[in-house]
């Protein structure tokens, strides 16, 4: 019996095979799909589905399309984005995460119906990341963006707050942000908070504590522009200080395997079951070497 195991509850969540999914029917149909950004933050599946025809662009690229097909990526997009296309006879493939859609239209329903009452619409979130450009188009760009306590000294306590959280943000960053607010406001401003946050995603931090105890040695595989993939392995790293972020299988030092050593294998919402299964087998091809 192999002592080798990949997380079942790791890879993809179900935005990104959603996005995935629609790219390679779009694909199947033959002619040119253009990418609004990459469709995944991870490069060896944005190579896969490059080589199959799709081409990424940025927004500067996109602005300056037309008559063509675009799709957008589950992250979501601002209004511009659609406003651009509508001008340009962009055909738009729209792959954004119903999750972040939701986000979105509450986000914009707030915006709409309290931008008279002084309000401000705050996101936790990452800043510059896609998904928070999306949520700050929904206000014309004057939601404040909070990526750390610290950040907090923009707010006015005086004045009412409205607090959204970026789908991917962790719950207990998230409540801690709850909690000093609630403790500053000032005098009868109104604070409100929305938890937004994809079960989907944050559930997977209490599992990944849960696997990585479990084994010896820990590979997490991710792409490096992963949001997801940093906080994850922070987890992994934090309950097993013998795990290693890697992105390919020759990233695998072989000095660390053993053929006794339990070894887990998990990674990202942006990392695709076939990567991990490609770091299995060199971790067998590793062993096969060994005295």
């Amino acid at each position: 019996m192999s002592n080798i195991e990949i997380d079942a509850k790791s890879g993809f969540c179900f935005g990104v095979v959603n996005a995935i999914k629609k790219a390679e029917e779009e694909l199947a149909k033959g002619g040119v799909l253009y990418c609004l950004g990459d469709i995944v933050h991870n490069n060896l599946e944005v190579d896969r589905l490059e080589k199959l025809g799709l081409k990424t662009i940025n927004h500067e690229e996109f602005a300056r399309l037309k008559d063509v097909r675009v799709l957008l990526r589950a992250h979501g997009e601002p209004p511009s984005t659609y406003q651009i296309a509508k001008e340009n006879n962009i055909e738009i493939i729209d792959a954004s995460c119903p999750v972040v859609l939701r986000l979105q239209k509450k986000i914009h329903d707030k915006y709409d119906n309290e931008k008279d009452n002084n309000t401000q619409i705050v996101i936790y979130g990452k800043n510059g990341h896609a998904e928070v450009n999306g949520l700050l188009g929904q206000t014309d760009s004057s939601a404040i963006v909070i990526e750390k306590k610290e950040d907090l000294e923009k707010l006015d306590f005086s004045r009412n707050i409205c607090l959204f959280s970026q789908t991917t943000k962790p719950l207990d960053g998230f409540q801690e942000i709850i909690d000093i607010i609630q403790s500053r406001m000032i005098g009868d401003a109104r604070f409100e908070f929305f938890d937004t946050i994809c079960r989907q995603v944050s559930n997977r931090i209490p599992n990944i504590k849960e696997f990585a105890m479990k084994h010896d040695i820990i590979f997490f595989v991710a792409g490096e522009k992963s949001s997801n993939g940093k906080v994850l392995y922070a987890e992994c790293k934090k309950y097993n200080p013998d795990s290693y972020f890697i992105t390919t299988p020759s990233d695998i030092d072989p000095s660390v395997v053993s053929k006794t050593a339990t070894i887990g294998i998990c990674g990202a919402t942006s990392t695709p079951k076939w990567q991990m299964e490609e770091i299995e087998a060199k971790i067998n091809e590793i062993r096969l070497g060994l005295n």
